[in-house]
């Protein structure tokens, strides 16, 4: 169920994306995060999809932005999520695939940044005990000798807000802080991020669009849960002998759709 639209704070997917799509603050953020200089923001599109090929998977980015020399990507996890690193293994290769045009150099590929900001703890041991720090950074080295660097420019951050505690960094410190309580504190830059969530809120625009997206998404949960209903009374229908009668009653599902997928079935197999 999606949360009202009083009660959303930075650390909330929808909330994250409207704030950052600030120039000023979305800088501001990567520059303390990355520990990096950002010139110019430009935002590709955002919360953009990159689909490369129509039968690929399409990575749906909270915010993309782009500067002179660097892509960066960043996500805010508000929830456990399985095979992290694959998932960023895969928005890694959209991010690249999306900043080389056809026919360009590889020479030309910018640094490529992928920051994900975890409210719970991101990674375990194998007897799922948390590691607990507040922030893994990866770079591909050589195992054999960890002075050998691939330098493909390729970055990793992932920050755990959960542990915030321990981040020697007063800047991340504060703002992990800030993302796990959202208590602002005396953090100048916490006080400007809570002030444009509060601007944000009394905005009418933004609160029809905030409900717009939720009677989307939950048309979409209605569709699938639709789906779900058909293929499990066509599955009783076709190994179990049911009825279509009773098993669309008995799965919920539109009696006409299952009797035609059950016809589409039955001409795929003459």
């Amino acid at each position: 169920m999606q949360k009202p639209f009083e009660e959303l704070t930075f650390s909330d997917d929808w909330m994250f994306q409207k704030v950052l799509h600030d120039p000023e603050i979305c800088a501001e953020l990567v520059e303390r995060l990355l520990h990096i200089n950002v010139g110019h923001v430009e935002y590709p599109e955002l919360e953009k999809v990159i689909e490369p090929f129509y039968t690929s998977k399409g990575v749906r980015l909270d915010v993309y932005l782009k500067d002179s020399d660097k892509v960066i990507d960043i996500e805010l996890q508000s929830y456990p999520m399985e095979a992290l690193g694959k998932r960023i293994r895969y928005y890694e290769s959209m991010l690249n695939m999306d900043s080389l045009m056809k026919g360009q150099d590889y020479t030309l590929l910018k640094d490529s940044y992928i920051v994900f900001i975890c409210t719970h703890n991101p990674f375990k041991d194998e007897n799922e005990n948390c590691y607990e720090l507040p922030c893994y950074t990866f770079r591909n080295i050589c195992e054999e000798n960890n002075a050998v660097d691939l330098n493909d420019k390729s970055f990793k951050v992932i920050y755990n807000a959960n542990a915030y505690e321990k981040a020697e960094d007063k800047k991340i410190r504060e703002l992990l802080r800030f993302i796990h309580t959202q208590e602002p504190g005396e953090d100048a830059f916490n006080k400007r991020l809570f002030k444009h969530v509060e601007k944000i809120k009394e905005n009418e625009k933004f609160r029809s669009e905030y409900a717009a997206m939720n009677l989307h998404d939950q048309d979409i949960i209605r569709a699938a849960k639709k789906e779900t209903a058909v293929e499990n009374a066509v599955t009783a229908v076709r190994s179990f002998n049911v009825a279509p009668e009773v098993a669309a009653q008995k799965m919920n599902a539109p009696l006409d759709l299952v009797l035609e997928r059950l016809k589409t079935e039955q001409k795929k197999q003459e």
